[in-house]
């Protein structure tokens, strides 16, 4: 069940923002999903009903399941900062669900005038793609030196500390010197609320206004997890490791962003595996099997120029009842490298990206 005929992927579209890339290289349809036999049907799911294991649709029907897997994503916290709301999103956007959102906030960098300058906001933790903010500046300070060479992009984080700190900040300081200013919570960076009719963003200390601001939002669960109830108070979802299913209600499962799943990261590398590690388990228990542990893994690439790249990775095991990271598995991009490993690295990552989205859309 999917409430869209077409899928945009979020993976590379921080180079739409920044690059030439098209949005319509990000877009997937579900033909290949029919081809394999899988039954698929394009609606709207608006509740779950765990007691008779029910999804209803937005048109009324319902579809019954033995076993339910959600794959909720993230939504927005709206006002958690205070001032950005829905209609705030369409003036300054956030970009992170690929799609319109994408388009609005590279048309805003296209009609930016040079000279003017850019600012963008990263909440605290968690939210959906650790180091995703940090690739987008790369991109938006990318496009600036390129197109808009008197503008510079303005990162105000709630954070001190962020995945790959030290591999952006060296890209930065080599590529980005003069367009790409960052300001951790230390340095005033916590923005307190947003101000859409004036363009501005307040810290504690601050006031800036700027004709571009991409406002990353606070996050939670998608709706659909709070419809199953299978979510906590911060509004994410626990879950056995073994096999995904909800701590909170039994026969649901859920992947993905959505998840408490710690040390794994909110990453698409995360999602796709831990559906397959869900897949496997379901299939066992509607055998009369028992699940068994597995090792999971992540590998997170992010941009630094259009053909440059940095990773990540980690391993991970789900024995015992918990998700631990695999001691002395793993590891990130090395620092002072020649230029042929970053670019080696995005080529890898262009690689993941047309597997990833081969094996999910076929």
């Amino acid at each position: 069940i999917e409430a869209n005929d077409r899928y945009t992927a979020c993976p590379f579209s921080n180079l739409v923002i920044g690059t030439d890339r098209p949005l319509a290289a990000q877009e997937f349809g579900l033909d290949g999903l029919k081809a394999a036999g899988v039954d698929v049907t394009i609606a709207k799911a608006i509740g779950v009903d765990p007691d008779t294991q029910s999804v209803t649709l937005e048109d009324g029907s319902r579809v019954s399941s033995d076993r339910l897997i959600l794959s909720p994503g993230v939504d927005m916290r709206w006002n958690a900062l205070e001032g950005y709301t829905q209609a705030a999103a369409e003036i300054l956007p956030h970009a992170w669900k690929a799609g319109p959102q994408t388009a609005l906030l590279r048309n805003k960098l296209v009609a930016l005038e040079d000279g003017s300058p850019v600012v963008m906001t990263v909440p605290p933790a968690p939210y959906r793609c650790p180091p995703g903010p940090y690739e987008r500046a790369s991109m938006i300070a990318h496009y600036l030196k390129t197109n808009k060479p008197r503008s510079k992009l303005i990162v105000l984080d709630a954070k001190d500390q962020f995945s790959k700190m030290a591999l952006f900040q060296e890209a930065w300081a080599e590529h980005y010197p003069d367009h790409l200013e960052w300001r951790g919570a230390i340095d005033d960076g916590a923005v307190a609320r947003v101000d859409a009719a004036l363009d501005a963003v307040y810290t504690d200390f601050d006031e800036i206004t700027a004709p571009v601001i991409n406002v990353i939002p606070p996050q939670k669960a998608g709706a659909i997890a709070d419809a199953a109830g299978v979510t906590d108070l911060p509004g994410w979802c626990p879950i056995d490791p073994l096999t995904f299913e909800s701590t909170l209600q039994a026969k649901i499962h859920v992947i993905g962003d959505a998840t408490i799943a710690a040390p794994m990261p909110k990453s698409a590398f995360s999602a796709n595996l831990q559906a397959k590690v869900c897949a496997f388990a379901v299939a066992r228990l509607l055998s009369d099997l028992e699940p068994t542990p597995t090792t999971l893994a992540n590998t997170c690439y992010s941009y630094t120029t259009p053909d440059e790249a940095i990773s990540i990775a980690g391993v991970y095991t789900n024995e015992g009842g918990a998700l631990a990271s695999v001691s002395g598995a793993g590891g990130v991009s090395p620092l002072a490298t020649d230029k042929s490993i970053r670019n080696a690295e995005a080529a890898q990552a262009v690689h993941w990206f047309d597997t990833i989205t081969a094996e999910a859309f076929g």
